[in-house]
């Protein structure tokens, strides 16, 4: 019987995405690669199977899956440890959900299209506050005005905790090359090359521009776009020393020896798996997503902002309610898929509200 397996339980957003799952009544296999701390989550969690995977054995990630289960990964830095999840899914037929926010890894998702198709397999990449809240927020800004073909997006968090899964995922994506959608076409652009500010709840913002899965996403469900552009928000003096060190890192980049050795450096550096905010700091957080649909000339025809709580918890739920849905049927396509055309503009919207992210003002 097919069946939801969490891989990467016992790591921050692992364990909160394990919690989401049962809160929801799902019955998940937790597989991790410890088999101790596996077993101790299961039971912490008032019981539930159990397996061991781990991404230098790909096999043993392979033997999570048959077809038809849903795989939910949150297994990262995803350049360096994703890739074996991604293809044990594609060989067995099965869904995939990930909680990547990494560009050149979501990249790599959607090169993998025909692959998915082929097997039946959806692939459901950036599945979490990267990138959901900003292709719904697009989506809701285009339904409104469904002849624009800009869209500009914004992420911004208020007192923001981060994970150490996380700051390794930034690390590793330092010397990355970014990209943007651009006539049609995704086509390379430094990450911090841009940047712009937003009108985010009566306040000016500054963000700088990211990857993220817009780019590949929203031209799926929304062909009349042009170009697309994702911007971070940082606090001004931030947000210009990533846009002029984008220059430096562009050149790293060109650099493969120097690259590598740089991000090797980094990895040994800036460890994953320690933790992250507890409940009351996250219960603190605010964020907020907007989108802004525009025309050729640049002109705004409709805007819409979304207001919700802390980015993990999002994650956590947003992945679950994606993983539960799949299982039963609720995919409208296979192959590698943006959250829009995955399961429906309406549908998604009521899971993010559930998950408690509304339009602002509501």
């Amino acid at each position: 019987m097919p069946k939801i397996v969490l891989f990467g339980a016992t790591g921050y957003t692992g364990r909160l995405t394990a919690e989401a799952l049962i809160a929801r009544g799902a019955s998940p296999v937790l597989a991790g690669r410890n088999g101790a701390a596996v077993e101790k989550l299961a039971a912490d969690l008032g019981g539930a199977r159990t397996a061991v995977a781990d991404v230098t054995d790909p096999d043993s990630v392979r033997a999570l899956l048959d077809r038809g289960d849903v795989l939910v990964t949150t297994v990262g830095p995803f350049l360096r440890h994703g890739r074996p999840a991604l293809d044990a899914a594609i060989a067995a037929g099965a869904h995939y959900v990930d909680s990547t926010g990494e560009g050149p890894f979501i990249r790599t998702v959607f090169e993998l299209d025909d692959e998915a198709r082929a097997a039946g397999a959806g692939l459901l990449t950036a599945f979490g506050f990267d990138y959901v809240p900003g292709n719904l927020a697009a989506g809701l800004a285009l339904r409104e005005a469904p002849t624009a073909t800009r869209a500009e997006i914004g992420y911004f968090v208020q007192s923001p905790g981060t994970s150490g899964g996380t700051r390794a995922s930034m690390a590793g994506m330092l010397f990355e090359s970014g990209f943007a959608l651009r006539s049609g076409r995704v086509v390379a652009e430094r990450t911090g090359a841009r940047l712009r500010t937003f009108d985010v709840a009566g306040k000016s913002r500054t963000g700088t521009s990211i990857p993220g899965s817009e780019h590949f996403a929203l031209t799926r469900s929304y062909p009349n776009l042009r170009a697309v552009d994702v911007f971070l928000g940082l606090p001004p003096l931030a947000a210009q020393g990533l846009h002029l060190g984008s220059r430096l890192t562009a050149v790293v980049a060109q650099v493969p020896a120097l690259k590598r050795g740089l991000d090797e450096a980094l990895a040994r550096t800036v460890k994953g798996s320690t933790g992250g905010p507890d409940a009351d700091a996250r219960g603190r957080t605010r964020s907020w997503v907007v989108a802004e649909a525009r025309d050729d000339a640049g002109k705004t025809l409709a805007s819409v902002t979304l207001a919700g709580g802390d980015p993990y918890d999002f994650t956590a739920a947003i992945m679950a309610w994606a993983a539960e849905t799949a299982l039963g049927g609720g995919l409208l396509d296979a192959g590698s898929l943006g959250p829009v055309d995955a399961f429906g503009l309406d549908a998604l919207h009521t899971a993010a509200v559930r998950a408690g992210w509304n339009r602002h003002p509501a």
